[in-house]
């Protein structure tokens, strides 16, 4: 049988992608979730935690409908970068984006907020600025954090199957990633390739699992020697 790498190559080509945006949109934003004492910040942080508890096919049909051609934001796209949101590359780095946008930003979150403050306060009477103090005191300091971040956006990124399917359909080569071909070869009765290919996933997804938790289990270790 000759395997077919190319849906493993389009799945981590967009959980790369993704996880790299995401980390750069979500370090600010989750930032400001952590010290905002806006009223609006419940608000914020359900309308982030909403793909979580949404149903794939609910949310793969609104960003169906928000990124066709004729939409707004299809348009603009169209018009400004000749790029089609629907059923193309670019579709799914923006749909999984929104996909996986809370696994990025929670676990951030969290570092911020369990933070000793009295290192901030030291950083900023040392006379560093708020930017010096996120990325040379505050980010080294939640490091267990951000790998999680990282490792579980990028890992759910390479598993998510409803909304990567409706927005970029099953396109060899452009759009068809593993979770997809998966699909495919089970509706082809081809159950030796889903097989293999369903094995690889498994065998990510513990890895993924397994380095959160090592992860996690060193820092506890850390804390508790000290």
């Amino acid at each position: 049988m000759n395997f077919d790498f190319t849906p493993f190559i389009l799945s981590f080509k967009l959980a790369f992608i993704v996880t790299l945006f995401l980390l750069i949109i979500g370090i600010p934003y989750a930032w400001y979730l952590s010290v905002t004492k806006s009223k609006i910040k419940p608000f914020l942080e359900a309308l982030t935690a909403l793909p979580i508890v949404l149903p794939p096919s609910v949310l793969g049909f609104y960003l169906l409908v928000f990124l066709a051609p004729d939409s707004f934001i299809g348009k603009i796209a169209n018009d400004l970068f000749n790029i089609k949101l629907v059923f193309s590359f670019p579709g799914l780095v923006v749909a999984s984006m929104i996909y996986s946008f809370p696994f990025m930003i929670q676990p951030i979150q969290s570092g911020f907020e369990s933070i000793n403050k009295n290192i901030i306060e030291a950083s900023y009477l040392g006379g560093k600025g708020k930017f010096i103090t996120l990325f040379k005191v505050i980010l080294p300091n939640i490091k267990p954090s951000l790998l999680t971040a990282i490792i579980i956006t990028f890992a759910h990124t390479v598993g998510e199957f409803g909304v990567v399917l409706m927005v970029g359909g099953s396109i060899p080569g452009k759009t068809e990633v593993a979770s997809v071909a998966i699909y495919d070869y089970v509706e082809n009765l081809e159950y030796h390739k889903a097989h293999i290919y369903s094995a690889i996933l498994l065998v990510i997804s513990f890895l993924v699992l397994f380095s959160v938790y090592y992860i996690n289990y060193k820092q506890k270790r850390k804390y508790d020697f000290y």
